[in-house]
């Protein structure tokens, strides 16, 4: 019995080590930290960026992991936390969107030359108000 669990540790170790593997060669390959650290003009904190990043990564496996883990911040430091991880999944959506050129391709074929910062900003905040409609029914307490 023992050999069983001890096999299935390793697969699910093995699993989510090459999840781990892809999820950050996906970041390395479209870009995003190195963009994040050019719009901050921050280049002499590279190191902290991306250290920053990984231990966001291992501070959320945690914690997902082992839920009966209490923090003394409460619900604000989930907030926080939420807030952050939004903002990084934002910043990956638009630099994969950016190479695969997605967004002039679009406006290229609808023939649109004005207003493009209002198409984003409306599609961001409808992006918003979906998260907003889905988490407020869907994630109602028992």
């Amino acid at each position: 019995m023992w050999i069983k669990h001890l096999f299935l540790g390793f697969i699910g170790l093995a699993s989510g080590v090459g999840v781990a593997a892809g999820t950050f060669a996906f970041i390395i390959v479209i870009g995003v930290v190195p963009r994040m650290i050019a719009k901050c003009n921050r280049a002499e904190n590279t190191i902290l960026f991306e250290n920053m990043i990984v231990l966001g990564g291992i501070f959320g496996t945690v914690m997902s992991v082992f839920t009966d883990i209490r923090l003394p911040a409460g619900h604000w430091l989930l907030y926080v936390y939420g807030f952050c991880a939004g903002i990084f999944v934002g910043c990956i959506a638009v630099a994969l969107a950016e190479i695969l050129n997605t967004f002039p391709i679009i406006f290229r074929r609808f023939q649109i030359k004005e207003g493009l910062s209002w198409i984003m900003l409306f599609m961001a905040l409808g992006k918003c108000a979906g998260a907003f409609w889905y988490f407020g029914h869907h994630m109602t307490p028992p």
